[in-house]
């Protein structure tokens, strides 16, 4: 009975889907979460610690945690992995010189076992700017194409617009359906 409960409760919507929101410090992760929240931009400042907020799209939840991602954060990123269902990955689209770093830690992150059944959604953000790179260059600075064992997409995007972040729930939600 129980799971037939649960069952229903996952088709009509009342199940919370767990996120989590990671990346270096200043890639646009918390102005990404109030944009999906609040569809405009606001002004942060470096997340220490945790922020969370439930976002809601045609009757699916998600419990989105934005995660500080200062190098003396990244360490405490696994206290956060327990139920994700997906991992947002943003990436800023200018940092060429940290993409190195970027990629260790995804790739890090995604061979953690809480993990495991976990979908991945990389957000090349900043795309407004001036000689960013483009959603394939960092796909493919990120090696995404040897990642077999989750569902991942890129998806380019501008956190202070909004510009992809529509597109980008739409896929979370499709992915959370299918699931």
């Amino acid at each position: 009975m129980g799971n037939l409960v649960a069952r229903l409760m996952t088709v009509f919507g009342d199940r919370e889907h767990k996120v989590i929101i990671v990346g270096l410090d200043n890639a646009g992760k918390t102005t990404i979460l109030y944009q999906f929240l609040t569809k405009e931009a606001v002004h942060t400042s470096p997340t220490i610690g945790s922020n969370v907020e439930e976002i809601a799209l045609r009757k699916t939840r998600f419990l989105v945690w934005d995660i500080g991602g200062q190098e003396s954060l990244r360490a405490t990123w696994m206290s956060y992995y327990g139920n994700t269902e997906i991992v947002i990955l943003v990436v800023d689209s200018t940092d060429r010189e940290r993409l190195t770093l970027t990629k260790d830690e995804l790739h890090r992150m995604l061979a953690h076992e809480d993990l495991q059944n976990a979908s991945v959604l990389v957000l090349a953000n900043k795309q407004d700017m001036k000689n960013s790179m483009t959603a394939a260059e960092i796909s493919q600075c990120l090696t995404l194409n040897s990642i077999t064992g989750h569902s991942w997409h890129v998806q380019a995007c501008c956190a202070l617009t909004g510009e992809g972040l529509p597109a980008s729930l739409d896929w979370m939600r499709s992915r959370v359906v299918a699931n």
